[in-house]
Order: C-alpha cells, then structure tokens, then sequence
C-alpha cells in the first residue's frame, strides 16, 4: 500500500519544514491541504514544488465538504494537523480566528476521518493514523522548577492555548469513542527558517539587522524551553511511524531561556554574522545591536515558564534534539539574513511588525 499523507498546515512553518522532510525521509507522497492565510506561503515549499510525491489542495479544513473530497479522492493513510492559528498576540486581539480554525477545524478533520474509516478496508484502517500536533502552551505556567510532562494537567492562559488544549481534548475523544487511530504531540517553541517574522526570533533578526528597535515583554524574564524546527519535525515523524495508539508525547529542546538571554544570544551571533560596525543601519548607534533592545509594556496573561520533559519521546522512540540552541540560532540568523526576498515576499501588505497583543480589540 503506497502511503499518502495528507499535511494539513503544510505551507506554514512547522508544516512546510515537515513536508521537507517527509519527501527526503519516507517514501510517502504528500498532500498539502492550506488556506494560505497570512502565515502560509508556496514560496516555503518552492523547492519541492516540482516533487512529483508533492501535491497542493487549497482549502479550509473547517469546510467539511472540501475535506470529504479532498479524503476521497486522495485515500490517506495519514493526516497530520497542523494547520492552525498560532500567534498569542494576535489571540488576544481576535480569538474568533482560533476557535474557527483551531478547534472547528480540528473536529471537522476529526469526524471526516471517522466517517473515511467506517468503510476502509481493514489493511487500510490498520495502517492509518490521525497526527496532531499541539503546544506546551496547554499547559499553562510553570513555577521556577519542574518540567511539563504528559500527564500535566491542562491550564491555558491564552485564547490561543485555549483552542489548542480543546482540539487536543477532542483528538483524545475521538479516540477514546470511536477507536480512531490518534496520536498527539506537545512542543516546545520552535525557531528556525520559514517562520513568520511576527514570533520573537526572525521578528528581532529582521528588526535588528535594519537598525530598529528589538521590544522585549515585560522584565525579559518569560522563559521558554527553544526547539529548532527540524528536530521538531524528526520527532513528529518518529511519532507517526512507531508511536502508541492513543499517547501524547512531548517534544522539548532541551534548551530553556529567558527571552533577554535568547535576544543577547541573537545580538552575539549577528555581530559574529553581519557586524555592526559595517551594517550602514547601525550607523550612530550605541553599544551595536544590543543598543536596541528596548522593554515594552508586558503582554496580558502572559505566562513565565515554559519547560519540557521529552523523556517519554526518548526512552519510546530514540528521538532526542540534534541542534542546541547555539548551533540552531546559528543557522537561524543565516538563514533569515541569506533569504530576505521570502521575508519580504511573506510580509507585503499583511504585516509591517507592529505590536500586536494589547487587547485593544
């Protein structure tokens, strides 16, 4: 049976990083179901464009008819959800978004699957399997000590994480009730190519490098657990070929920090990458690119501590992070600072980096 899974979600960042290496790793072909909203571009998936185990459908995963069709006519033996709303600030100014998307679109994914196994042949009911990719955000807060881990129980802050901890609810039912063949996944925050410049690391990358300011939360003091993007999607697909039926594993970078050390870390390495000194934009400005830091007023319900405990994933499947944060901030900075046509392509007429996230809506 030739595997066929459909990516939902795959022209955003996590999504178009795992449709990369869903082609290099597995034999499968891959459908890519998107919107194509604000977050999601072909111009991620330009390379594999012309793969002919590559296909695009344009569609809304909250239409229940288009994603009928769209399982009919391609016969999945997975799908991988990650298709969603993911911005906190933006939540926060709009959270009708998120419920749409988010947990409309995860049920409507949920109960077209069900409906699609009911008449399967049993080589085909055997062989699916129901991915969904979540957040650490579910979780809530931490203190100063401990570490999430995958009986946590659930406390979101956000409308974002909130969507979030609801999709991941309904997959558990899904699967609990109707035997669907679901796994789950929480991670950690995710940095690396391809993300949208509104999250913290290519939002200071691109501020920086053009001389403006780099706005920092609160005190700088939110800690979150930083996993690259690729390490992320080698778990995702460990997970969908040899995880247990029903399980939630957590995908940490084994790499937390305060976001004020992750902004000096990202002002080290562009001083290693583009020095101040002859970047024309840094032209009168003291102390270089750490001379632009600035702290902003705090984001409402802002939660201070992210931390993952991965051992489950570890000791199960053999995943462990191959980058730390050194090494995947690195290649991060090169990787915004070599692609400025994608920055500036995502960007046009949707976006110019204000601050989102006061509520004011």
């Amino acid at each position: 049976m030739q595997d066929v899974w459909i990516v939902t979600g795959g022209a955003g960042f996590i999504g178009s990083n795992f449709v990369r290496l869903a082609l290099a790793r597995s034999d499968a072909h891959v459908v890519v179901a998107d919107k194509l909203t604000y977050a999601g571009h072909l111009e991620s998936l330009a390379d594999v464009a012309s793969d002919p185990r590559y296909a695009l459908s344009r569609i809304d995963i909250a239409d229940r008819a288009a994603v009928d069709e769209l399982i009919r006519v391609k016969r999945p033996t997975a799908i991988l959800n990650f298709a969603a709303e993911t911005h906190v600030d933006r939540s926060i100014d709009g959270p009708g978004a998120f419920v749409e998307t988010n947990i409309v679109g995860a049920f409507t994914l949920l109960d077209a699957t069900r409906a699609y196994l009911e008449t399967a042949d049993a080589a085909l009911r055997e062989r699916f399997r129901f991915l969904h990719v979540s957040t650490d955000e579910v979780y809530g807060s931490l203190g100063e000590t401990g570490a999430f881990t995958e009986i946590t129980p659930y406390e979101p802050n956000s409308p974002y994480s909130a969507s979030k901890a609801s999709a991941d609810h309904l997959v558990r039912a899904y699967h609990a009730t109707y035997a669907l063949p679901a796994l789950i996944t929480n991670c950690s925050n995710n940095y690396g190519p391809f993300q949208f410049p509104e999250k913290l690391l290519p939002l200071m990358i691109l501020n920086a490098s053009e001389g403006k300011k780099l706005p920092i939360y609160g005190d700088g003091g939110n800690v979150r657990d930083w996993l690259y993007v690729e390490d992320h999607c080698v778990g995702i697909l460990a997970v969908l070929q040899r995880g247990r039926l029903g399980e939630k594993y957590n995908i940490g970078g084994a790499s937390e920090l305060a976001n004020l050390q992750v902004v000096d870390a990202l002002c080290a390495e562009l001083e290693k990458a583009l020095p101040a000194a002859s970047n024309p934009a840094l032209a009168g400005v003291d102390g270089g690119y750490l001379g632009l830091k600035t702290f902003v007023a705090d984001r409402p319900g802002h939660d201070r501590r992210y931390a993952i405990d991965a051992s489950k994933i570890h000791a199960e499947l053999g995943w462990k992070p191959a980058h730390d944060f050194e090494s995947g901030l690195a290649a991060t900075v090169s990787w915004y600072l070599a692609n400025r046509p994608w920055c500036d392509s995502v960007q046009a007429g949707s976006y110019e980096r204000e601050r989102l996230g006061l509520g004011s809506s």
